[in-house]
């Protein structure tokens, strides 16, 4: 399996294939628009501007699920975050990404490590790097800033 394989909800509700992204290096994070890490957005926007053009993605998936830090509709979300950190990557309908009404995507990506063990998501801005074959090629945790691992991203687009 691929993230390939998975199909979405747009904001309107509309199913999206992710093989629409074939060939291009994709970054899933699960956000939230009253944590902590929220200003991650600022930094995130920063590398999608700049590697855009190289075939770089922000897959932006919101959850409310740690301390219901991401409240609000889809539209409002949205409009947060292109009010307060201008992005323009693309943003997903709010999803689940732990318990019994977990994402079929994210059931696959916490599986992607080397044991392909279940490794839960533990909060909000966890982020998923995949290669242009669309495979997961990194974990990067909340914690993690984009600066930090921007020359990874790199690594693959110049793959």
């Amino acid at each position: 399996m691929t993230i390939y394989d998975f199909s979405v909800l747009d904001q309107q509700g509309n199913e999206v294939s992710l093989s629409k992204y074939k060939g291009k290096v994709l970054l899933v994070v699960n956000t939230a628009t009253k944590c902590g890490f929220t200003p991650q957005y600022e930094a995130l926007e920063k590398m999608y501007e700049e590697l855009k053009d190289q075939g770089f993605e922000i897959l932006d998936f919101p959850c409310n699920q740690f301390f219901r830090q991401a409240p609000g509709t889809d539209e409002e979300i949205n409009s947060f975050c292109t009010l307060k950190y201008n992005t323009k990557f693309t943003r997903f309908k709010k999803i689940e990404v732990l318990g019994d009404n977990q994402s079929p995507l994210y059931a696959w990506l916490i599986t992607q490590n080397e044991k392909n063990k279940p490794k839960k998501v533990k909060w909000n801005f966890t982020k998923f790097l995949i290669n242009k074959n669309g495979e997961v090629v990194a974990r990067f945790e909340p914690t993690d800033k984009p600066e930090k691992f921007v020359d990874r991203v790199k690594e693959e687009l110049s793959k």
